[in-house]
């Protein structure tokens, strides 16, 4: 049966930067090995597949895959899967409530159907699905150099230290001395092997902005999610409060943090972060950003 799909690029204002989603509009019928044979055909970070809500109260409900394997969670899908529901109700502005294999997320949204460019796009801003954590292991500077062909000196700056953080999706959030590190940091999967084991999955390199307006840059390498490079990663962005404050003094009240990724691929993109800290704990983190539609079809399946 013809099932319509749609193509975002998502935590950008503009085409052809941010993170590609394929999103399914007409997924029921589908089978788990269905799902999965189309992520692989469009071949993208991730693809999302759109059912009927199990609670009618909902918008929607959701199933994303990377090339390799289902993900409970991810948050470029989250936001792309939003606004696409949004210009598909012509929704101006308002809430959305999605499933997602982790939970029911709530989405803040606001689209537009047509600007004078013909664009249809919008933004999304989500609660992160559950609390963050930190995971007590002894990963060193010198691992991580290794499995990113760097020097030890390139590994951390100030407190931040390398460390592994969950907030749905476990990441190893690994600190770089600066923007060069950052870009010259060549991981490959045997080194991350090699050197980290089975914390190398997900890898989440982050650094100071010291040029742009962010503050943050950040790179992502998953080649054991299917994911070469990630252009931008909601997934840690949503653990990145946890991280933060492992290194550094927060007080208590509501935080905006501006991470920028995908530069080095040629896809840039932002990710806004908003946390609440009080008494010294983080206790909520939403993540929010813009997608943009690129292209619309019909599968035959």
């Amino acid at each position: 049966m013809p099932r319509r799909y749609v193509t975002l690029d998502v935590f950008t204002t503009r085409p052809f930067g941010g993170n590609p989603l394929a999103v399914v509009l007409d997924a029921q019928g589908l089978d788990d090995a269905a799902m999965q044979q189309i992520a692989r055909e469009f071949n993208v970070s991730e693809t999302v597949f759109v059912l009927p809500p199990k609670n009618k109260a909902n918008r929607a409900r959701i199933r994303i895959f990377t090339v390799a394997h289902e993900m409970p969670f991810a948050g470029h899908p989250t936001v792309g899967a939003a606004v696409l529901l949004a210009l598909e109700d012509k929704l101006a502005s308002g809430t959305l409530r999605i499933e997602e294999t982790i939970g029911t997320i709530t989405c803040e949204v606001a689209a537009q159907g047509a600007t004078a460019a013909g664009a249809r796009k919008g933004s999304a801003v989500f609660t992160a699905p559950r609390k963050g954590e930190i995971e007590e292991v002894n990963i060193s500077r010198a691992a991580c150099a290794e499995a990113l062909n760097l020097d030890e000196g390139d590994i951390g700056f100030d407190a931040h230290r390398p460390i592994v953080a969950n907030a749905g999706v476990p990441f190893l959030f690994v600190p770089l001395a600066d923007l060069t590190a950052l870009a010259r940091a060549r991981p490959d999967e045997a080194a991350f092997i090699a050197s980290l084991g089975g914390f190398g999955e997900a890898l989440y390199l982050y650094t100071l902005d010291e040029e742009g307006d962010a503050d943050f840059r950040a790179r992502m390498f998953s080649p054991g999610l299917g994911t070469e490079e990630d252009p931008a990663t909601g997934a840690a962005a949503a653990a990145f409060p946890w991280v933060l404050l492992d290194a550094e003094n927060r007080v208590d009240g509501h935080h905006k943090v501006r991470i920028d990724q995908g530069f080095e691929m040629g896809r840039p993109s932002r990710v806004d972060l908003g946390f609440t800290v009080k008494g010294g704990q983080v206790t909520g983190a939403t993540i929010g950003g813009g997608a943009v539609v690129i292209a619309e079809g019909v599968l035959h399946i």
